[in-house]
């Protein structure tokens, strides 16, 4: 039986301009076609045991031929598969979905177009030009700037296009200036008309270049401007002055800054999102990956099955809550079966992660780690207290120890386990070399000692500031030769940022 293709716009380069839609087909998919310009974050919404495909296409740089992408799509719906195709902007703006569609639809291939957020108006728009404005430019058109230079004719009748509408969007349009330019003073647009020149518009790498039509190809020029651009030509352009909204994030405190986030890719979100709320790029290069323990919750649904016997549950983590409530569900059990224990949670986020669930946490330490939670408990432990750690394999055995050595009866299981995540060994390790990363974070011990088995090289972290999320992950660190630059002074993920912060 045939499966279907979603051809799906990922719109311009900001991630969360994704569309909700474009966030359901992705949830249900099988296999993920994606391109250059599709940022790998919107890939976490995707099943994590989903296949991945990268063809993405850059100037005179073909991972894959146009015709061998579409006849992959054919393959894999024929072979049953539920497939994304991932597609930057919107898939029939330039994005050649229409030439997709159509071999699928001559194969009997079932397929849906789900529309993106396209370049041609939202990059203005995050670089201050609306496309059209009352008393300025009542029409825009979108041309393609990627003809062929060395062809006979053009395709573009720059006769009528000229001075057609008055706002014109050439997307992918840097390498063509000359020719775009001449053509249309020639055609009668005026040499003087104001134009930008946007590149990686809505990405914090965002660069802005203005000008006249007749200046704009010598300035692209003389300012080394590289794809991926789009040019604008317009009076709209002039707006500008007033409108330049996202160029305050110059003015926020990690402005400019090159951060590395460790975290696992499903967790990476919260602590990207709040760096790049204060100016920062992120690169996300998952070091861990969290996955079910090796016994397959044999343990963790012994222990469920028989919550009424402790007193107490110890949460260490958030992955702990998640682990534990998934089991608990899939017992056909809820919260009822907690009503003999006390909850305890390691800090704010844990308490928080209970909280989603409906449980209020009894205690939560003023220390957010092991030493904390055996002093919040101290005057709460009388000889054979019972007490169910749920946690990850690779724990320290301080907790368990101090309590068993109390006089508590401690059963620790396995919720689960963090395994080598799947950043990119060849990308950071060139990064890290080449001085682009200021920070690396580590928001636990399996972050720093995957991070050095991925870069194989500890010497590449020298130059960037290292930022540990607590004491723990820095003496993790200090027993691998790193030096924590940065510790937070609150062990969370808010505490680690603002830390980060006061550094900077």
């Amino acid at each position: 039986m045939a499966g279907k293709v979603f051809l799906v716009g990922a719109g311009p380069g900001d991630y969360r301009l994704l569309t909700l839609k474009a966030c359901d087909c992705l949830k249900r998919a099988d296999t993920v076609v994606y391109d250059r310009l599709a940022d790998k974050r919107i890939l976490q919404y995707a099943p994590q045991n989903a296949e991945f495909i990268y063809v993405g296409k850059a100037s005179s740089q073909h991972t894959m031929t146009q015709d061998k992408i579409c006849q992959l799509l054919v393959d894999l719906g024929k072979a049953g598969k539920t497939v994304v195709r991932l597609k930057g902007g919107d898939p029939f703006v330039f994005g050649r979905g229409g030439e997709e569609a159509l071999l699928l639809q001559k194969n009997n291939i079932p397929f849906e177009i789900v529309p993106g957020v396209t370049s041609a108006i939202s990059v203005p728009a995050y670089a201050g030009i609306p496309v059209t404005h009352r008393g300025v430019a009542a029409s825009f058109s979108v041309i393609t700037g990627h003809e062929d230079p060395t062809k006979d004719s053009s395709d573009i009748n720059w006769e009528k296009l000229a001075t057609a509408t008055d706002t014109l969007v050439f997307l992918m349009g840097v390498a063509n200036l000359p020719k775009i330019t001449a053509k249309l003073i020639e055609n009668g647009r005026p040499a003087t008309t104001p134009v930008a020149i946007i590149r990686w518009g809505t990405k914090l790498q965002q660069q802005v270049w203005t000008s006249t039509l007749v200046e704009a190809a010598a300035m692209a020029q003389r300012e080394g401007i590289k794809p991926p651009c789009i040019f604008l030509v317009g009076d709209v352009v002039n707006l500008r002055a007033d409108l330049a909204w996202f160029d305050n994030i110059a003015m926020k405190p990690l402005f400019g800054k090159k951060v590395l986030v460790t975290r696992s890719r499903s967790q990476a979100s919260k602590l990207t999102t709040a760096l790049e709320e204060l100016g920062a790029e992120c690169i996300e290069a998952p070091a861990i990956k969290i996955v079910p323990p090796v016994d397959n919750y044999e343990a963790l649904d012994k222990a469920i099955g028989q919550l009424d016997k402790y007193n107490w549950l110890i949460f260490t983590s958030t992955n702990g809550v998640e682990h534990f409530w998934h089991r608990l569900v899939a017992g056909g059990k809820d919260a009822r079966v907690l009503y003999k224990a006390r909850i305890c949670a390691i800090g704010a986020a844990t308490a928080q992660a209970l909280a989603s669930h409906g449980i209020t946490a009894d205690v939560v330490p003023e220390r957010y780690q092991a030493e904390g939670i055996i002093e919040a408990l101290d005057n709460e432990l009388i000889a054979g207290t019972k007490i169910l750690i749920p946690r990850a394999a690779e724990a320290r055995a301080l907790l368990p120890e101090a309590l068993t050595k109390a006089g508590a009866q401690v059963d620790v299981v396995v919720a689960y386990e963090t395994v080598m995540g799947d950043a990119e060994a060849v990308e950071i390790r060139n990064s890290l070399a080449k001085g682009e990363i200021d920070v690396v974070t580590f928001t636990s011990s399996s972050t720093v000692e995957n991070l050095l088995k991925i870069l194989k090289e500890p010497e590449l972290l020298k130059e960037a500031q290292l930022a540990a999320i607590g004491p723990i992950t820095a003496e993790t660190m200090q027993k691998n030769g790193l030096t924590a630059d940065i510790v937070a002074a609150e062990y969370t993920i808010e505490g680690l940022v603002q830390s980060i912060k006061e550094a900077f």
